[in-house]
């Protein structure tokens, strides 16, 4: 298992992006339209996620799967005081293989099957 970055939902992208390129130093890596934007401070991604942008861009997502109210409601995280907020985003070469060892090891206390999530880019992604 390999990291690949961290998410924060936020409920204002804007100003988020503003704060994080002032503490950081740093102009924001990446952006995909208004839904999310990354900094990459030499290999370790900082993303941030409009928590709201998919509730209001719901022709934009593709789900595979049975929808979960306690992970894929983003405008509830956004709207949560200080909890449910951070994402870490972690990369495997045989996903089947990690949820089924995960799954043996008894150490998530709820686990989806493997589902598909394709969020569409809205243009511009630099």
């Amino acid at each position: 298992m390999r990291y690949g970055s961290i998410y924060l939902i936020v409920k204002d992208i804007d100003k988020s992006v503003s704060f994080y390129e002032k503490i950081f130093d740093m102009k924001v890596s990446a952006v995909n339209g208004k839904r999310f934007a990354i900094f990459n401070n030499k290999g370790l991604n900082l993303c941030l996620m409009n928590g709201y942008y998919d509730s209001e861009n719901p022709g934009q997502v593709v789900t595979k799967g049975k929808y979960w109210e306690i992970y894929d409601n983003q405008s509830e995280f956004a709207n949560s005081i200080n909890t449910r907020k951070v994402f870490i985003n972690l990369g495997v070469k045989d996903l089947k293989a990690e949820y089924n060892r995960i799954k043996e090891l008894g150490i998530a206390t709820q686990m989806t099957e493997i589902r598909f999530i394709n969020r569409k880019l809205s243009l511009p992604f630099k």
